[in-house]
């Protein structure tokens, strides 16, 4: 049944109006969607002061913002949005080290070719459906990876490569009894085997992407799944039992108009249960040189089912009550809610029709992509093509799909221009609290002072706590943080330095007990051949060793371990004109390895500042000419 008579015009539920941007096909669409009626009024002041964070104060909320193209995650404090620290991932950074020291290479393997990274979901584990603050999981669609951060230490403690795949996108957890699986969609449609033998009769030879799962304990791939079409975003339920993606290209089309060309598209939705069984029957099958178990979720399947909606679905979102999955339409003014509760009874065939498990389809305007909540039976969806956030109420808009005559959506936030994700606090989570909202818009254009043809994105905060949305905070950000999950300050409590059994540097902690060195203690130079492992500590101000010699051509490791016990004093490695710097914060060991192929006096220092003599911690490597 159609809601049509019961949707209000968007510009009825507008309270902020929108600076009418200069340009653009989005700007045409977003006048043609309000009748062109677009206010000319420039965009609200800011209630800065609902969200200020004294000095000395601590934010309520951790934010973990995906670094988009720079590979990384962001820490920010919320309410303040002050940034934290950059945790690097699938990049490269001078500052930690990452990808040039031992530690940060053995994390990235074979992966440790690639210099880019494409991180869009950031992920916290659960237990019992509730944040645990163990760990956070991040994707790499560039290069086909899913990675952990152990946020104790808020570094990346495994990388997996996902197999028979390419482009990994949407990324959720599963939410009960704990996470056991990461559920991950490979968005691109591939032939099989993909070898080059069938470039020249693509169209017929087997083609297809898989959705995938990995083991969060072991971060190796549990299972993959075939599906017809493409997937996008994926979420769980909190039965355990279902995960479900959306799906753009049921055409299985190669260009925009084909992959635009059908009225609907579908979620796939994914019985857990009993994939497992099937993988405990061996009712499947590997590919290549995998060893990952390949099933076949293909229509027809047991394993799966797809239920058509509106067009180009994009963002799947699971309401905290457990009750829906939520897909948004992106080319379709509306919102498909599917009740989980249905599932079983789709699954078990006693429904004909798919759509039967559509509890409602809310139309809330145009280029709708995610959905998120408050906790309170309202849902919050961003208009990519509007530039704005729709607040709408789950329970009304069923009353209003069944005939009913209600108004379903409360309110509409103009937000500054062309938001993607949104996020409210402790929303994936059960107790999901309805206090802010962060709306990460893709373009900034007026809102900050120019910087050149690359314009900054804007990262805009939303009070959701009373009735009415209320922004309150907009800050520039840097190449795409494409989503972003908030977890309240209580949940989590990282060290504040190091232990000295931790298993992140474990194995440098062993190479050097075969070297009979004692790291707390010893500094030393051992050579083996050409290879020279240089032992040192250092306390503020000085390293334990001044001085080394090798000979041009060594491959010299320096393996540094930071005695000092007072948190903040971190100190780093840096080896002029070598590439070689690291970060040692306080009780860590950290090792790097380089040739030392110039001759002569190579200086190297401290390049954490660490003490009022902190220029003085220096040393000299002499090398000897071949």
């Amino acid at each position: 049944m159609s809601n049509k008579d019961n949707h209000q015009e968007p510009s009825e539920h507008v309270k902020l109006s929108r600076r009418l941007f200069l340009g653009g096909s989005s700007a045409l669409l977003a006048t043609a969607a309000a009748g062109g009626g677009l206010s000319l009024a420039s965009a609200p002041a800011l209630a800065s002061d609902d969200i200020n964070v004294k000095p000395g104060e601590l934010d309520e909320y951790y934010g973990f913002w995906s670094g988009g193209h720079q590979g990384e995650v962001r820490v920010l404090g919320v309410p303040s949005m002050r940034e934290l620290m950059r945790i690097p991932v699938f990049n490269v950074d001078s500052a930690t080290g990452w990808g040039i020291t031992n530690e940060s290479k053995r994390v990235l393997g074979d992966s440790s070719k690639y210099l880019n990274g494409d991180c869009h979901h950031p992920h916290i584990s659960m237990t019992d459906g509730k944040y645990d603050g163990k760990y956070l999981f991040i994707n790499d669609k560039a290069n086909t990876r899913v990675a952990r951060i152990r946020l104790d230490i808020m570094k990346c403690d495994k990388i997996v490569t996902i197999p028979n795949v390419q482009a990994i996108h949407g990324l959720r957890l599963q939410k009960v009894p704990h996470t056991k699986y990461v559920f991950c969609n490979a968005e691109f449609i591939i032939p099989h085997p993909n070898d080059g033998t069938n470039l020249k009769n693509l169209d017929t030879a087997e083609q297809y992407t898989m959705f995938n799962a990995v083991d969060a304990e072991t971060m190796e791939v549990a299972f993959q799944v075939m599906v017809d079409g493409n997937l996008d975003n994926t979420d769980a339920c909190y039965t355990g039992k279902y995960a479900a993606s959306t799906c753009y290209n049921s055409e299985a089309a190669t260009t925009l108009g084909g992959m635009m060309r059908e009225e609907r598209d579908w979620v796939t939705v994914f019985n857990i249960p009993r994939i497992e069984a099937a993988i405990k029957a061996g009712d499947f099958t590997t590919l290549g040189d995998s060893k990952v178990p390949v099933l076949d979720g293909r229509k027809g399947s047991k394993l799966t089912r797809y239920v058509p909606v509106p067009k180009n679905p994009h963002g799947l979102n699971t309401s905290p009550d457990g009750k829906y999955f939520i897909a948004n339409g992106k080319l379709s003014p509306t919102v498909s809610m599917i009740e989980i509760d249905k599932l079983d009874d789709l699954f078990d065939d006693r429904f004909e029709d798919p759509r039967a498990v559509i509890a409602a389809e809310p139309e809330l305007g145009l280029g709708p992509l995610h959905t998120t909540f408050d906790g309170r039976g309202n849902a919050y969806t961003t208009l990519f093509i509007d530039s704005q956030v729709v607040k709408w109420n789950m329970a009304d808009a069923i009353k209003a799909y069944n005939g009913e005559d209600v108004d379903y959506i409360r309110q509409k936030l103009d937000v500054q221009y062309q938001p993607g994700h949104n996020h409210a606090s402790h929303t994936e989570a059960r107790d999901a609290d309805g206090k802010w909202l962060v709306v990460l818009c893709k373009f900034s254009k007026d809102r900050f002072l120019p910087v050149g043809p690359l314009h900054a994105e804007n990262d805009q905060l939303v009070d959701i706590s009373g009735e009415e949305m209320k922004l309150v905070h907009d800050g520039p950000t840097y190449a795409e943080p494409h989503d972003c999950i908030l977890l309240r300050r209580d949940v989590l409590n990282p060290k504040k330095i190091w232990e000295r059994d931790d298993a992140f540097f474990a194995e440098t902690v062993a190479m050097a007990k075969e070297d009979g060195v004692t790291l707390e203690r010893d500094n030393k130079v051992i050579r083996d051949g050409n290879k020279v492992r240089v032992y040192m500590t250092s306390v503020a101000p000085n390293y334990g060793m001044s001085e080394f010699t090798v000979k041009q051509g060594d491959e010299v490791t320096v393996t540094v371990t930071n005695l000092d016990m007072i948190e903040d004093v971190s100190h780093g490695f840096c080896m002029v004109n070598h590439g070689v710097s690291m970060e040692i914060s306080p009780q860590q060991t950290s090792s790097v390895t380089f040739i030392a192929d110039k001759p002569g006096v190579h200086w190297y220092y401290c390049n954490w500042f660490c003490h009022a003599l902190h220029m003085e911690m220096v040393g000299r490597m002499l090398v000897e000419p071949a």
